[in-house]
């Protein structure tokens, strides 16, 4: 009995020699896991709000002064505060082959500043003044690269409104032909276009026309002989 007691005791020795060698190499082969890094930003991600509002600025003021967006030399200009103008100035553009520029208030007229009933409407009080010049709000534009340039408005009042003033007054027309448009619900362009040409000061400015949307505008722009 002492015999194999000891056989006995001799074996456990041993297994628990074999298991403590075993449990040791298992735990001596696993590898670490590395922890993951983040992404390194990218540069437009690290940018500040303010710095990302200065890019856009500068981007669409480059965009605003570019010359000739699809490389005409002729340049469609328009004001228009209820879209009758806009659409005859489309028009022009197709026929023309022309780039556009819509002239935008910087505080948009409505329904009620164009009452013409009313003596107190915006509208009545600025044209009752040739010296206003209402601001405009849209981005500038640069005429170099143009040679001709169209000019549309509505007729307010008999006249042209007083934000054409300050566009062609903002601008210089050297060595460019103008040709002054307008539409109305009945009136003539008047004095408008002369108007127009004496506050510019500058550019060879032709006799203006008012159209419709019905109008021979391919016919009318035939017949000016531009080069």
């Amino acid at each position: 009995m002492n015999k194999r007691a000891s056989l006995l005791k001799v074996f456990a020795v041993l297994l628990m020699v074999v298991f403590v060698f075993t449990f040791a190499a298992c735990g001596g082969s696993k590898t670490e896991t590395q922890p993951q890094t983040e992404p390194q930003s990218t540069s437009s991600e690290t940018k500040s709000p303010e710095a990302k509002q200065a890019e856009t600025a500068a981007e669409n003021e480059q965009a605003a002064s570019e010359p000739a967006a699809n490389g005409s030399k002729t340049l469609v200009v328009y004001f228009s505060a209820t879209g009758t103008t806009k659409g005859v100035a489309e028009q022009i553009a197709s026929a023309a082959n022309a780039d556009t520029y819509q002239i935008l208030a910087a505080q948009e007229y409505t329904a009620d500043d164009l009452n013409w009933n009313d003596q107190n409407s915006r509208t009545t009080i600025e044209q009752n003044d040739k010296s206003v010049r209402p601001a405009i709000g849209s981005e500038t534009i640069s005429l170099d690269g143009y040679t001709t340039v169209f000019i549309g408005y509505p007729i307010w009042w008999g006249e042209e409104p007083r934000i054409m003033d300050t566009f062609v007054e903002s601008y210089d027309f050297s060595g460019k032909t103008v040709i002054p448009f307008c539409t109305s619900g009945g009136s003539g362009i008047g004095a408008s276009g002369t108007n127009l040409a004496a506050n510019a000061g500058s550019g060879n400015w032709l006799e203006g026309e008012r159209l419709s949307g019905s109008s021979d505008i391919a016919g009318w722009i035939a017949g000016l002989n531009l080069q």
